[in-house]
């Protein structure tokens, strides 16, 4: 093993064994002329990127299928051992299974103690079927979700670099609705669909894709590692060896590499560089503003109506209930930038925006219902809540493009008044020049 290994050409070959080989879906993602599988490339970005996403289908469908497998050739841990650490949603789960019990030997002599589970411990977090949880029980996961931080009686478990996943079929007489905070910190939803009758009939055939990634010695010495208590930054060097003994294995048995613990570590400082690029920047803005913007109460509140006849009913802020937060902001520059550098581009663009940005603002819109009966009956291959992400983008994209060089000119202008030059505003019929001009009286 090198430091010099290419790790997107390492991306680019596991994606393309993934998708030959282990998760086998039709291509519905184009993206600068490349045909992708939005459910595998996404959920790969995930694990690379130690992100958070929830995948979403009906039952048999490979939602948690695909997390695993992506998880096993991305971070180097056996299948086997990826099963051991997944949490199970159903109404009957406890903080015991999910993050820690106590340590009866040591409690017996007196000393409080926790032993934690496998799912806190494990770089890959896997809940199945989230939305079997009652919604009382999902805040059990909420803080170590978003934060990494895990606590039981008077002790706490720090993860500081992790990839979470969460699966939940459509809703069914079993399921429960997913609470707003938790749903805004996942970064991503992506819909896992049948792949059509011929993938399905080869699927039914290949019953040998699991025990690719299986490996019973590696999974019982992961099994004595993680019963033996969490890693220490002292005391990784353990873990750090059998994830890449791991990947010596599936080398000589897949013929692909897979990143070393190191290489991952070093992943954010190949990403975190790439740019914007102007018209990504100005865009970004303008969608921002329509979710964000409202004229007669300063900003978007879900408990405050739109107004009749208001002069902006044209624009995004009339169509949802809600003010898109601002991990929202977050999760699309991580996922864009992902994204150029998965297909080697130095800079984030339009098209980059456009393809990540309706999988990152599905699941955080709360729609009015009337847009909603604009979509619902529509022609489409996504699930109604991707369908509408990818019409809001669509629809902003085009005011964009309409009058990109103005909105341009006014960002820049302002920036100009902002640094103290005495000029006026560009003025424009659309909230992101509002948005300017309160950015302007309260500077």
């Amino acid at each position: 093993m090198t430091a010099s290994r290419d790790i997107r050409k390492i991306s680019e070959d596991i994606y393309r064994f993934a998708r030959q080989n282990l998760y086998l879906n039709r291509s519905d993602l184009t993206v600068k002329g490349r045909r992708f599988n939005a459910a595998l490339l996404w959920s790969l970005l995930t694990a690379l990127g130690r992100g958070k996403a929830l995948l979403v289908g009906e039952p048999g469908m490979g939602k948690t299928t695909a997390a695993e497998y992506v998880s096993v050739l991305v971070h180097g841990i056996p299948l086997g051992t990826v099963w051991q650490a997944e949490v199970e949603g159903h109404p009957e789960q406890t903080e015991e299974k999910i993050v820690g019990r106590p340590n009866l030997g040591k409690l017996n002599q007196g000393e409080e103690a926790v032993v934690w589970s496998f799912f806190a411990q494990l770089p890959v977090k896997i809940v199945d079927e989230i939305n079997r949880l009652p919604e009382t029980k999902q805040s059990l996961i909420l803080n170590g979700m978003d934060r990494g931080k895990w606590t039981y009686l008077n002790e706490g478990l720090l993860n500081s670099d992790f990839c979470f996943f969460a699966t939940a079929n459509y809703a069914d007489p079993g399921t429960n609705s997913i609470i707003a905070p938790l749903l805004d910190r996942f970064d991503i939803v992506i819909e896992s669909k049948h792949p059509g009758a011929n993938l399905a009939h080869l699927i039914g055939m290949n019953g040998a894709a699991a025990r690719m990634l299986r490996h019973p010695e590696l999974e019982s010495e992961w099994q004595r590692l993680l019963s033996s208590g969490p890693e220490s930054p002292e005391s990784a060097a353990p873990a750090n060896e059998l994830r890449e003994r791991l990947g010596e294995i599936l080398r000589a048995r897949l013929g692909i590499e897979t990143p070393t613990p190191q290489e991952l570590m070093s992943f954010p400082e190949q990403t975190a560089g790439i740019e914007f690029d102007l018209d990504a920047n100005a865009y970004f803005r303008l969608l921002l503003s329509e979710l964000s913007f409202c004229y007669p109460f300063g900003q978007k509140r879900s408990s405050e109506p739109c107004l009749e006849g208001c002069h902006f009913s044209g624009y995004m802020c009339h169509a949802v209930k809600n003010c898109i937060s601002n991990r929202f902001v977050i999760s699309v520059r991580h996922y864009a930038q992902m994204l150029a550098w998965f297909l080697g581009d130095s800079t984030v663009d339009l098209e980059h925006l456009r393809c990540t940005i309706p999988y990152v603002l599905a699941h955080r819109l709360q729609w009015q219902d009337r847009y909603i009966g604009q979509n619902a009956e529509a022609s489409r291959s996504e699930s109604l809540i991707i369908h509408m992400a990818k019409q809001a983008v669509s629809e902003t994209h085009r005011r964009y493009m309409e009058q990109s060089d103005r909105i341009k000119s006014a960002l820049a202008t302002g920036f100009k008044i902002m640094e103290g030059q005495q000029i006026e505003p560009v003025e424009g019929d659309h909230p992101l020049f509002h948005e300017i001009k309160r950015d302007i009286a309260g500077a």
